[in-house]
């Protein structure tokens, strides 16, 4: 959700925003089976809400593949779709927990275009043209999530309502100049919102005037990447869960990837890991940082909810340390945001989250909360997603953290284009490289930014009384 996020510290939030993170400094790859007693997602609502699918096996032995892709998230499988609408085959995809483990089974569920890097920042850093064709093809992703959940009837709590973008502040003048870059430079138009329409909608006094993005949806995202997957098998794909991938190596002008019982050979492999970093290429996994971020789901409200939530449309809001919330088919509230380079407990979550939404619904301060979690996101210091070649058939999608789930999509799609079509630069992502990350350092400078951007919120809000 718009520039300014924390994780590599944007603004956009929506899409991806969470997995799991374990304590002190976030940690990467395969926790859980470092982690005694420890149950994958066992604090996501989305897990606990919705009944377990049938697993996919393991991998054991060795398998041939055309293409192999590491990661079961909103990349890997949309890229494992977009190369079997392509007519590949022999596509074989290799998740280390569950589909859907990381941030793709558990972030806000927001679908809109656009990425965490603001639509002015990327104009700048491309110019029209580049522009244009980058923020289109989330866009087109917007739509095709639409087309695809219809087409392939996947359950996921679809609710088609838009969102808006609540202004914290007084000053109505950054949302004027975004719905006029918007209209201009990229042909998308936000509707105006007055302040006396937006407190109709959003019964809150934190909130001034707002914009309103149509084009925009919100889904469960676990139950989405299950849909995904299971399409995905249906079209012929081979999935295997539980099966982290633990070397990668080269054989002649293919690739091998192991994982602890089996190998794949391929002749590309695609890491599509996020902020579990897989392990395979250091360069790969150098150019993303980690970071984590927090949710929570209260009790059902009922009317409560209603009373003050007049809309089913998903709300984040302008500031740079925002929050991000909707409302769900049984009246609950889902609830996030905040970044950190620390894990927390699902009752520190639970603290946190509930105080700033007090803040913004003060009538829900006494609401229980009936889940809590935490999570990992990846994120890129340009912002951008990081979609191309590392090497002759090594691909790569990350960087997704704060805006995700569209993008996913629209590199899911790029990626099949560039295998099938032999786009060995993958150009439409060309600008946005695999710049290094600059870990443990970055952490510092990541949380650094935040707090600092938290600070300019407060500090404007007071000189507005």
């Amino acid at each position: 959700m718009g520039k300014r996020y924390l994780n590599g510290v944007s603004r956009r939030t929506g899409g991806c925003r969470a997995a799991v993170a374990g304590r002190g400094r976030v940690t990467y790859k395969h926790e859980s089976a470092r982690r005694p007693g420890y149950a994958p997602l066992n604090h996501s609502w989305y897990a606990a809400k919705s009944p377990e699918p049938a697993r996919h096996a393991p991998l054991t032995g060795r398998a041939d593949a055309s293409t192999v892709i590491v990661g079961g998230g909103f990349a890997g499988l949309n890229t494992a779709l977009g190369l079997l609408a392509r007519g590949e085959r022999d596509i074989i995809l290799l998740e280390a927990e569950q589909i859907g483990f990381g941030a793709s089974g558990r972030n806000g569920g927001f679908v809109f275009a656009g990425y965490s890097l603001g639509e002015q920042a990327l104009l700048d850093k491309v110019g029209v043209d580049r522009a244009r064709d980058l923020y289109g093809r989330t866009v087109a992703a917007v739509n095709l999530i639409r087309e695809r959940i219809a087409r392939l009837d996947i359950a996921c709590d679809v609710v088609d309502g838009g969102v808006i973008w609540a202004n914290w502040f007084r000053d109505p003048a950054v949302l004027r100049r975004r719905q006029q870059l918007l209209a201009e430079t990229y042909d998308t138009h936000w509707q105006w919102i007055p302040a006396g329409a937006m407190h109709e909608f959003v019964h809150s006094p934190r909130y001034h005037d707002g914009l309103y993005e149509r084009n925009a949806f919100h889904i469960d995202p676990l139950m989405y990447a299950r849909g995904l997957a299971q399409a995905a098998a249906r079209a012929g794909a081979t999935i295997h869960e539980h099966s982290p991938a633990v070397r990668l190596a080269r054989d002649g002008e293919g690739w091998i990837v192991f994982t602890a019982h089996g190998e794949v050979r391929a002749r590309n492999v695609v890491l599509a890991a996020g902020g579990y970093l897989a392990g395979l290429d250091r360069r790969v996994d150098r150019a993303v940082l980690p970071v984590a971020t927090y949710v929570m789901v209260t009790e059902p409200l009922g009317d409560r909810l209603k009373e003050h939530l007049r809309t089913q449309a998903a709300i984040y809001d302008t500031r740079f340390a925002f929050d991000y919330y909707r409302p769900l088919p049984d009246t609950r509230l889902l609830w996030g945001g905040r970044i950190s380079i620390r894990d927390r407990s699902p009752r520190s979550v639970q603290r946190l989250l509930k105080r700033d939404m007090a803040k913004v619904f003060p009538a829900f301060a006494d609401a229980r909360v009936d889940h809590a979690w935490s999570g990992l996101m990846s994120y890129a210091r340009h912002e951008m997603p990081q979609v191309g070649r590392r090497a002759p058939g090594l691909w790569y999608a990350q960087a997704f953290g704060g805006h995700g789930v569209a993008p996913t999509c629209a590199a899911g799609e790029a990626l099949a284009d560039a295998i099938v079509g032999g786009d060995e630069r993958c150009v439409a992502y060309a600008d946005f490289g695999l710049v290094s990350a600059h870990r443990p350092v970055g952490y510092l400078a990541a949380q650094a930014s935040y707090y600092s951007a938290q600070l300019g919120d407060w500090f404007k809000r007071r000189l507005e009384g």
